[in-house]
């Protein structure tokens, strides 16, 4: 998935189009678990930031809320 989203990234690179990878976060869900940090409430932040980058926002990069990641 990693090479991919900077491979399409790329390809798309003259475009309005921005390819980006979201990291959710460990939620307190069934499968996260009660230990896990975020509330289930605050599990959108990640995907709100990316679904609203402007034209000049990041492409190519691996997000956890507006936090870029290492890949």
């Amino acid at each position: 998935m990693n090479v991919y989203t900077v491979h399409l990234a790329h390809e798309l690179r003259d475009t309005n189009i921005k390819v980006n990878s979201a990291h959710p976060g460990w939620v307190k869900t069934e499968l996260g678990g009660e230990h896990a940090p975020m509330e289930v409430a605050d599990s959108y932040k990640t995907s709100l930031y990316l679904a609203t980058l402007d034209k000049n926002g990041p492409t190519g990069g691996f997000f956890h809320e507006t936090d870029g990641l290492p890949w």
